[in-house]
């Protein structure tokens, strides 16, 4: 039975493993021929990936500038947006300090003028006694009893009236004449040409005695007059500047200030170190009336100036290009922030102008010819 079921096996045929063998070569014809085609397609793409490869590159580049200006852009218009909005505060911050310093002005005002109604400042009224001067009432009333500091009516040899004056009898001998004095800012100096003539403010506070006063007074025949300026700081320190041969001229020549020699411990003010500082020789100028030495222009600071006066805020005073004094201008006080102020420049702290409180201007003979 063995026998018989391996003699029905047949053989296998050779012609099957002929057909594997020609389905097997046209295969390989096929996967050649597709080799052939991706070498050509690979050979025909060459040029353009290049291409490509530029465009894309090129279009990074002009991506990457797009980005880069809009972020300069962007930028500059976050930048100008902070600036124009910090400006915006500082315009609000100086307007509410403008306002700030208004009520305070009027709250000084208002104060002062409760005082002077409620209030007799000085103890005593004005001494109806005909002198030339204060040192002429020292020395005629004073010969006979003592003259005290105080209000007293003059009437110098050239002036068409008498007025008040204060007189100083205590300071250094007496027979002191005050031309100004400046306490606590509640007297505005911001004045006219006509108003620094006759001048202005409370002879019992602060004030200006007038230049035609002054000039009457510093006039009169065989007189030679001093001025002595007294100052006070603001940390309650004093100096003071001494002149000899004090006079001015008549309202013709605006009222040109004269000085002799200068003695002190605040510096020569008046005169200060250059040529341009020099108030020596020179007319009273108002805002409203500008004989000052910038012809056409000063520079103050780095600054073009017009008018000395302008710049110290309207004050009257003896300018040049505009020097390095002026006693009239505004008062400083806690709060308040100004370009200028009552100056003496040459009076210096640790090479600093010093901040000046109060300050007086007194004048008296140096030479009397009724008692010589």
């Amino acid at each position: 039975l063995g026998e018989t079921v391996i003699s029905n096996v047949k053989p296998c045929s050779s012609k099957g493993t002929r057909n594997v063998g020609a389905v097997e070569e046209p295969l390989k014809a096929e996967e050649k021929n597709k080799s052939a085609d991706i070498s050509k397609q690979k050979e025909q793409c060459l040029v353009p990936c290049d291409v490509q490869a530029k465009i894309l590159r090129g279009e990074k580049h002009y991506m990457c500038r797009n980005l880069q200006n809009s972020l300069v852009e962007y930028a500059r218009s976050t930048k100008k947006l902070v600036r124009n909005m910090m400006d915006d505060q500082q315009s609000s911050l100086d307007y509410l300090s403008n306002q700030v310093n208004e009520l305070m002005n009027r709250l000084l005002l208002l104060n002062a003028e409760v005082l002077r109604k409620h209030l007799d400042p000085l103890p005593y009224k004005a001494v109806q006694s005909h002198g030339l001067d204060c040192t002429d009432i020292k020395d005629t009333v004073g010969s006979v009893s003592k003259t005290p500091t105080g209000l007293y009516i003059i009437h110098p040899e050239g002036s068409n009236y008498p007025f008040e004056v204060l007189c100083d009898m205590d300071f250094q001998g007496g027979g002191w004449t005050v031309v100004q004095k400046r306490t606590d800012g509640i007297i505005p100096f911001q004045r006219t040409w006509s108003e620094y003539l006759d001048g202005f403010g409370d002879l019992s506070g602060e004030f200006w005695l007038g230049l035609r006063k002054i000039f009457h007074i510093v006039n009169q025949k065989a007189t030679s007059f001093s001025l002595y300026v007294d100052l006070e700081s603001e940390n309650d320190k004093h100096a003071y500047a001494s002149y000899d041969g004090f006079w001015i001229e008549d309202e013709a020549c605006s009222f040109k200030i004269h000085l002799g020699r200068y003695s002190g411990n605040a510096g020569d003010a008046f005169r200060g170190y250059r040529k341009e500082d020099n108030q020596n020789s020179m007319p009273f100028s108002t805002f409203d009336v500008d004989n000052d030495g910038c012809r056409p222009m000063c520079t103050i600071k780095e600054q073009p100036v017009k008018s000395c006066s302008n710049f110290s805020d309207n004050t009257g005073w003896w300018f040049n290009q505009c020097g390095l004094a002026n006693l009239n201008g505004v008062h400083r006080y806690t709060g308040r922030f100004l370009a200028t102020g009552i100056h003496w420049d040459t009076w210096t702290m640790s090479n600093k102008p010093v901040k000046i409180k109060s300050v007086s201007m007194k004048i008296r003979r140096t030479y009397n010819p009724y008692f010589d």
